[in-house]
Protein backbone atom coordinates (compact mmCIF):
# COMPACT_ATOMS: atom_id res chain seq x y z
CA UNK A 1 0.00 0.00 0.00
CA UNK A 2 1.59 3.17 -0.77
CA UNK A 3 2.21 6.04 1.74
CA UNK A 4 -1.20 9.09 1.05
CA UNK A 5 1.75 11.32 0.79
CA UNK A 6 2.68 10.26 -2.26
CA UNK A 7 -0.62 9.52 -4.07
CA UNK A 8 -1.56 12.91 -5.99
CA UNK A 9 -5.30 14.90 -6.49
CA UNK A 10 -7.26 13.20 -8.90
CA UNK A 11 -8.98 16.47 -9.91
CA UNK A 12 -5.34 18.26 -9.89
CA UNK A 13 -2.56 16.20 -10.28
CA UNK A 14 -0.22 19.15 -9.03
CA UNK A 15 -1.74 18.83 -5.53
CA UNK A 16 -0.88 15.95 -3.38
CA UNK A 17 -3.85 13.94 -1.59
CA UNK A 18 -5.10 14.79 1.59
CA UNK A 19 -7.59 12.19 2.10
CA UNK A 20 -9.21 9.02 0.40
CA UNK A 21 -12.67 8.59 -0.61
CA UNK A 22 -13.96 5.83 1.23
CA UNK A 23 -16.72 4.78 -1.66
CA UNK A 24 -14.83 5.13 -4.52
CA UNK A 25 -11.46 4.28 -2.79
CA UNK A 26 -10.23 7.54 -5.03
CA UNK A 27 -7.66 10.12 -3.86
CA UNK A 28 -8.16 13.63 -3.32
CA UNK A 29 -7.29 17.09 -2.26
CA UNK A 30 -8.75 19.04 0.64
CA UNK A 31 -11.14 21.03 -2.11
CA UNK A 32 -12.20 18.17 -3.42
CA UNK A 33 -13.91 16.35 -0.60
CA UNK A 34 -16.73 17.30 1.89
CA UNK A 35 -17.15 15.63 5.18
CA UNK A 36 -20.46 14.14 5.24
CA UNK A 37 -21.51 12.08 8.16
CA UNK A 38 -18.83 11.75 9.36
CA UNK A 39 -16.48 10.90 6.25
CA UNK A 40 -14.66 12.76 3.56
CA UNK A 41 -16.24 12.09 0.67
CA UNK A 42 -15.83 13.42 -3.17
CA UNK A 43 -18.54 15.40 -4.48
CA UNK A 44 -19.04 12.63 -7.01
CA UNK A 45 -20.23 10.19 -4.61
CA UNK A 46 -22.15 12.55 -2.76
CA UNK A 47 -23.91 13.40 -6.08
CA UNK A 48 -24.19 9.47 -6.75
CA UNK A 49 -25.84 9.05 -3.18
CA UNK A 50 -27.97 11.69 -3.40
CA UNK A 51 -29.53 10.40 -6.98
CA UNK A 52 -30.29 6.77 -5.46
CA UNK A 53 -34.15 6.24 -3.63
CA UNK A 54 -34.02 5.50 0.07
CA UNK A 55 -33.12 1.65 0.27
CA UNK A 56 -33.92 1.66 3.70
CA UNK A 57 -37.17 3.20 5.11
CA UNK A 58 -36.79 6.22 7.94
CA UNK A 59 -36.45 4.99 11.62
CA UNK A 60 -39.41 5.85 13.18
CA UNK A 61 -37.51 6.90 16.35
CA UNK A 62 -33.85 8.67 15.83
CA UNK A 63 -31.04 7.95 17.91
CA UNK A 64 -31.57 10.58 20.29
CA UNK A 65 -35.14 9.61 20.45
CA UNK A 66 -34.53 6.23 21.38
CA UNK A 67 -31.76 7.22 24.10
CA UNK A 68 -34.55 9.17 25.59
CA UNK A 69 -37.24 6.51 25.98
CA UNK A 70 -34.45 4.32 27.39
CA UNK A 71 -33.40 6.45 29.86
CA UNK A 72 -37.36 7.27 30.98
CA UNK A 73 -37.98 3.07 31.04
CA UNK A 74 -34.62 3.16 33.24
CA UNK A 75 -36.13 5.72 35.29
CA UNK A 76 -39.24 3.96 35.80
CA UNK A 77 -37.53 0.41 35.91
CA UNK A 78 -35.67 2.43 39.39
CA UNK A 79 -38.63 4.02 40.96
CA UNK A 80 -40.17 0.81 40.77
CA UNK A 81 -37.20 -1.61 42.85
CA UNK A 82 -36.50 1.68 45.35
CA UNK A 83 -40.37 1.21 46.20
CA UNK A 84 -40.38 -2.36 46.41
CA UNK A 85 -37.52 -2.82 48.60
CA UNK A 86 -39.11 -0.23 50.69
CA UNK A 87 -42.35 -1.70 50.74
CA UNK A 88 -40.70 -5.44 51.79
CA UNK A 89 -38.25 -3.17 54.03
CA UNK A 90 -41.91 -1.93 55.79
CA UNK A 91 -43.43 -5.26 55.80
CA UNK A 92 -40.36 -6.83 57.48
CA UNK A 93 -40.66 -4.22 60.39
CA UNK A 94 -44.20 -4.78 60.54
CA UNK A 95 -43.79 -8.58 60.91
CA UNK A 96 -41.35 -8.44 64.62
CA UNK A 97 -43.84 -5.84 66.08
CA UNK A 98 -45.64 -8.45 68.08
CA UNK A 99 -42.65 -9.56 69.58
CA UNK A 100 -41.22 -5.95 70.80
CA UNK A 101 -44.46 -5.08 71.57
CA UNK A 102 -45.49 -8.05 74.12
CA UNK A 103 -42.59 -7.34 76.30
CA UNK A 104 -42.61 -6.58 79.66
CA UNK A 105 -44.49 -3.41 79.69
CA UNK A 106 -47.27 -4.80 77.60
CA UNK A 107 -48.03 -7.74 80.12
CA UNK A 108 -48.64 -5.71 82.71
CA UNK A 109 -45.50 -6.27 84.93
CA UNK A 110 -43.65 -2.88 87.03
CA UNK A 111 -41.73 -1.16 84.83
CA UNK A 112 -38.47 -0.58 86.44
CA UNK A 113 -38.12 1.89 89.29
CA UNK A 114 -41.92 2.25 89.29
CA UNK A 115 -42.61 0.29 92.40
CA UNK A 116 -39.68 2.22 94.24
CA UNK A 117 -40.03 5.62 96.75
CA UNK A 118 -38.93 8.62 95.40
CA UNK A 119 -36.25 10.61 97.08
CA UNK A 120 -38.30 13.81 96.78
CA UNK A 121 -42.25 13.26 97.31
CA UNK A 122 -44.22 15.76 95.71
CA UNK A 123 -45.33 18.56 97.77
CA UNK A 124 -48.77 19.54 98.41
CA UNK A 125 -49.08 22.12 96.20
CA UNK A 126 -48.23 20.44 92.74
CA UNK A 127 -50.71 17.86 93.55
CA UNK A 128 -53.47 19.89 93.51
Amino acid sequence: MRDLAAERCRNHADREAAARCPDCRRHFCRECVTEHDGRMVCAACIASQRDLPDAAPRRRFSGTARTAVVRVLRLAVGLLAAWTSFYLFGQALTLGRDAVHDGPVASGATPIGAGEPSANPPSPETQR
